[in-house]
């Protein structure tokens, strides 16, 4: 060890301290800032409707036929089964009595499968209605020069086969699974033993099938009764009569309320006020959450948001996972009239850019606002981290990726609020002064009035099962793998 005098530990002092002398000088300060806002894309991109009466009515042409719905399957110690009236979710079954239902799924066999099995195949004899428990399937039909054509990717809840029950015509399609999985299936076969069973069963199940064979002649795709009229240049020709008739249980969508009351002590606003307004900072960074909460609600709420009022049959699955620009092209075919933007999770887009990267076609690029944001097939992918990434079986995260129409002209989606209410401080957002308490403290409610609206079922579209976690590996490009 070292015997050699110290150092001294500082040097005298020949000026006053910046730590002293900042005692009488001002610093150069911000506004409180907050980590959680957001840009908010959604709720600058929609346009807004006026709902002066605090409810908003949205009038629809009768469903003369009921659209096909997702059939809600539960596991149980991971054995599926799904509740027997459920099965009025498919049309065919829709009219059928209790009875007949019970017996029905009665007979439905439960079924694992693996990767690549062949349920149907195209020519086959075989009249079966397939309910896919897990996992997904693929539909195929052969093309014009003998080529497998995709013409529906199927997953949980969805369901295919039931008008071959009541055909006799051989399958049109071959049916293949492309992840194991199990389904519930149930043959002519069993239905006939079912009317060897109960010969009282017989004659409702023909009579049902045929009302349905007979509406479905009468309408159109979405269900709405067909417009007679003709069209030509024949003379003596008797013009049809028609009417359009409208649905006689109409949604409606009252503004809901999001509240809160901010308290601030008169000693902080009278003492503390310079240079910026304590009850104004307070406010605004209140209404931030308040902001942020409404474009959470927007895309979660059960009743009205994004993710809740879509259709099933606007909601498709991706191919691999990933998201593709297939994925993305398929999507847009379901909203196809005038599409607005897609919403989707900043993990989804990027996911979307490495497929994107990795087939080398790179997406396009748009100034939003004074943002850049990217673009598919001239359509702004709008990120909002109010889409939720949830853990799936493998412990990576799927989300969803969302596309709009927009407007009321154009049958898209609106936002809902109301101007001029009391105490406004911007359109359907009020303050009002509560009052003071006995320790000092002011109190200020904070209401937002405000709702969304799907005025049409093609609208909306979502792209689910969407898989963020994918890397892949450029040093084996050639070998076409995936890392996570």
């Amino acid at each position: 060890m070292s015997n050699a005098p110290q150092e001294p530990s500082s040097q005298l002092q020949r000026s006053v301290t910046t730590h002293v002398a900042r005692n009488l000088a001002n610093t150069t300060k911000t506004a409180p800032q907050m980590n959680s806002i957001t840009p908010r894309w959604l709720l600058k991109l929609l346009p807004w409707v006026h709902v002066s009466s605090g409810t908003y009515r949205v009038n629809r042409t009768k469903i003369e036929l009921q659209k096909p719905e997702r059939i809600g399957i539960d596991f149980h110690r991971g054995i599926a089964s799904f509740r027997p009236e459920a099965l009025k979710s498919i049309p065919l079954f829709a009219s059928f009595d209790n009875e007949i239902i019970s017996n029905l799924a009665k007979k439905f066999v439960l079924e694992e499968t693996g990767l690549g099995n062949t349920l149907i195949l195209e020519g086959e004899d075989r009249h079966k209605i397939f309910i896919i428990a897990h996992g997904q399937v693929e539909v195929l039909s052969k093309g014009l020069h003998g080529e497998d054509l995709r013409i529906a990717l199927l997953s949980e809840g969805e369901y295919f086969g039931e008008e071959d029950l009541v055909s006799e015509k051989p399958s049109s399609v071959t049916i293949r699974t492309i992840t194991p999985g199990s389904y519930f299936s149930l043959s002519s076969v069993d239905i006939e033993k079912l009317f060897q069973e109960s010969p009282s069963l017989k004659e409702a199940f023909q009579a049902s099938v045929e009302e349905y064979l007979k509406i479905r002649s009468t309408v159109n795709k979405h269900g709405e009764k067909h417009i007679d009229l003709i069209a030509g240049f024949a003379e003596n020709v008797e013009i049809p009569e028609t009417y359009v008739d409208y649905s006689n249980k109409p949604r409606e969508y009252s503004l809901q309320a999001i509240q809160t009351v901010v308290r601030v002590h008169t000693r902080v606003s009278d003492l503390y006020n310079e240079p910026y307004n304590q009850i104004e900072q307070q406010m605004r960074l209140t209404i931030e959450g308040i902001k942020e909460r409404q474009e959470w609600e927007f895309i979660n709420n059960r009743e009205f948001g994004l993710l809740h009022s879509a259709d099933p049959g606007q909601r498709i699955s991706t191919r691999y996972g990933t998201p593709t620009p297939d994925d993305l092209d398929d999507l847009l075919t379901k909203v196809w009239k005038k599409p607005a933007f897609f919403i989707a999770h900043p993990k989804a887009i990027a996911a979307f850019e490495r497929e994107c990267t990795w087939r080398g076609v790179p997406p396009p690029t748009i100034n939003l606002f004074g943002t850049p944001v990217l673009t598919w097939r001239g359509v702004p992918l709008v990120p909002c981290d109010k889409i939720e990434i949830n853990k799936n079986q493998s412990g990576q995260g799927t989300t969803n990726i969302i596309l709009v129409r927009v407007g009321e002209n154009e049958q898209g989606v609106v936002g809902l609020h109301q101007a001029g209410i009391p105490g406004e401080i911007s359109p359907s957002l009020s303050a009002r002064l509560m009052g003071l308490d006995k320790l000092g403290v002011a109190s200020y409610l904070l209401t937002l009035y405000s709702s969304l609206a799907v005025l049409t079922d093609d609208a909306l579209a979502i792209l689910e099962n969407v898989e963020v976690g994918y890397y892949h590996d450029y040093e084996h490009r050639l070998l076409g793998t995936k890392t996570k």
